[in-house]
């Protein structure tokens, strides 16, 4: 049975290369009904942090990434000193005390040779050990190295694959190393590409190592982020670039991944999430939205119209790049008076449309039905009495209205607002 590992080092919240670490080895492992492992690698008791943990599993459950098996490195300390204990014997490690500190060290000795790998994505491999110098097993103060609990934990667990990033490809040869020495059969590798920026650097902050935490918070879709995961060295075939990660079970092999450098694209993620923005079900974008207006004021948590904030999201759905999108750009429906961009009157307010303002309140306050058909036909009576194009009032109002210049269309806009508000807001232009 295949089994694969996802082992995060709870130093620091999981960001995007590990998310598409976690992906691949979960694809994997779902494509050849396998098992998936977690492995939370916290050996490092001054830097391993709770939280960390905490937002790595939350993060991942949010993905969609469930885990069979968890293990906890920190629970299995007597495991790593007992197989050291087993190379000091065999005469294949030797004990050194480290320089100004208490207590000795276990270390490897590194034999000389030249070895192979066959990578699943990269081919074959050669690696030259006598560049490696002998590899500590167990530090002074009892703590086991990356290395040497990476391999008495995949050979305990039975791992078949190991799925990585290629900044591990360096690990791979003292690995190897360590398997052979110990007896332990050597899991096939797959060292996926390092993600780049924009800007064809590193993934920094600025171009993308964001916190999966962070961009859930931003209002991308899992989905969404899912999606986008896959196509960092990975496509389902025919120019597919929206598919859903339970499909996609049925078409991942790790042998196709894409062995060159991938590029982290803010505006493709977007495009994406808002494809998935467009078709997700209204009443649970709403329940999404629903956190981000109380804590805005805008509602009340359990006292609201929720008929009409749905009509609202729905009105809103198809621009939105993010969920957060809804609050800023439909702030005017829920604020007492709009906050008008000055650029915005800068360009449209600054003529005196007293006249045609008063007259289009005055039409739409007579009007028998206020519905969106019936506002634009009062509209477009309008300006075709005061012998005007349409942009020329209808610019001018979105902003009076709105304090944008862009949203959804101005009917829609005054049909939501209502007659009253939209009077009311029209008059403050009126000298």
């Amino acid at each position: 049975m295949v089994r694969v590992r996802f082992a995060p080092s709870p130093t620091g919240n999981l960001h995007i290369g590990g998310g598409r670490t976690a992906l691949f080895n979960w694809l994997y492992a779902r494509a050849k009904e396998g098992k998936f492992i977690l492995r939370i690698e916290d050996t490092d008791q001054l830097r391993s942090k709770p939280e960390f943990v905490d937002e790595i599993l939350n993060s991942l459950e949010w993905l969609g990434f469930n885990w069979d098996e968890i293990y906890y490195q920190s629970k299995r300390f007597d495991i790593y000193n007992k197989y050291a204990e087993k190379l000091l014997q065999e005469g294949k490690a030797y004990r050194e005390k480290a320089p100004d500190k208490d207590g000795e060290a276990i270390i490897f000795k590194v034999p000389q040779k030249k070895i192979k790998m066959q990578d699943l994505i990269r081919k074959e491999i050669e690696f030259d050990t006598s560049l490696i110098k002998d590899q500590v097993l167990i530090k002074s103060d009892k703590t086991p190295t990356y290395n040497f609990a990476c391999v008495v934990d995949d050979a305990q667990m039975n791992i078949t694959h190991v799925i990585r990033g290629d900044d591990h490809i360096s690990n791979t040869p003292k690995q190897m190393l360590l398997y052979e020495a110990l007896g332990f059969p050597l899991p096939k590798f797959a060292h996926l590409p390092l993600i780049m920026g924009i800007d064809g650097g590193r993934l920094s902050k600025r171009t993308g190592a964001t916190a999966i935490s962070d961009y859930r918070k931003l209002g991308y879709l899992a989905g969404a982020l899912d999606n986008y995961l896959l196509l960092l060295s990975w496509a389902p075939g025919d120019n597919r670039e929206l598919i859903d990660i339970n499909e996609a079970i049925k078409l991942f092999d790790i042998t196709q991944v894409n062995k060159t450098s991938a590029t982290f694209d803010l505006k493709k993620l977007g495009w994406i999430n808002n494809q998935y923005l467009k078709n997700v079900d209204s009443e649970k974008l709403t329940d999404l939205i629903v956190p981000q207006l109380v804590e805005k004021n805008y509602i009340q948590k359990d006292n609201f119209d929720r008929n009409y904030l749905v009509s609202l999201v729905k009105l809103f759905q198809p621009r939105l790049s993010v969920v957060n999108d809804f609050v800023d750009w439909a702030d005017f429906l829920f604020l007492e008076e709009p906050k008008i961009d000055p650029i915005a009157a800068e360009k449209h307010l600054t003529k005196d449309l007293s006249s045609e303002f008063k007259q289009f309140t005055e039409k739409l306050l007579a009007l028998k039905v206020f519905d969106i058909a019936s506002i634009e036909e009062c509209f477009r009576s309008l300006v075709s009495d005061l012998g005007i194009e349409a942009k020329t009032l209808v610019h001018p109002v979105r902003v009076a209205l709105t304090g944008k210049t862009i949203g959804p269309g101005l009917f829609e806009v005054i049909f939501y607002l209502g007659s009253v508000r939209t009077c009311k807001r029209l008059e403050r232009f009126i000298k």
